[in-house]
């Protein structure tokens, strides 16, 4: 199983690298008169995705292991992490990034690291609001906002 997984993801990893070159050239991915053009980065990071995934590809193949893929024991730590993190995406389109971050890390802190309950209140406000002023203030990068913002007027 695990050489199945490892085959289809290496696979979807140089589809993607592929679909960026291939747009990276529509684009224009050489020198101009003035610098790089559009195109030249992302297409050099896609040349780098479809020769990692053909190495990865080739190490998959070679390989041809037949345990499985994940076990209980190994899912768990990944679950930890992962329910979270699609709790703060989910809850940014109604709540806003700032206070979904917010539940996110003191749950996260709380949750998972076991922290006190100072710490939690100090670091779990406290980086949003930094970031806020980071993004919104400084930079003027609107991120997505929710209700608590619209009432304090942004």
């Amino acid at each position: 199983m695990t050489r199945t997984v490892d085959l289809i993801t290496a696979a979807v990893i140089l589809a993607v690298g592929a679909v960026v070159i291939a747009d990276s050239l529509r684009l224009g991915a050489g020198w101009g008169s003035d610098g790089p053009k559009s195109g030249f980065f992302p297409f050099w990071l896609g040349t780098i995705l479809v020769l990692t995934a053909a190495t990865l590809l080739v190490q998959a193949w070679r390989r041809g292991a037949r345990t499985p893929f994940v076990s209980r024991q190994r899912l768990r730590p990944v679950l930890i992490v992962l329910v979270p993190a699609i709790g703060l995406v989910v809850l940014t389109e109604w709540l806003g990034l700032y206070v979904a971050s917010v539940l996110y890390l003191g749950g996260y802190m709380r949750g998972v690291g076991g922290h006190r309950w100072t710490t939690i209140v100090l670091l779990a406000a406290g980086i949003p609001i930094v970031t806020f002023f980071i993004f919104e203030r400084w930079f003027l990068v609107p991120m997505p906002k929710g209700p608590l913002e619209t009432w304090l007027g942004y």
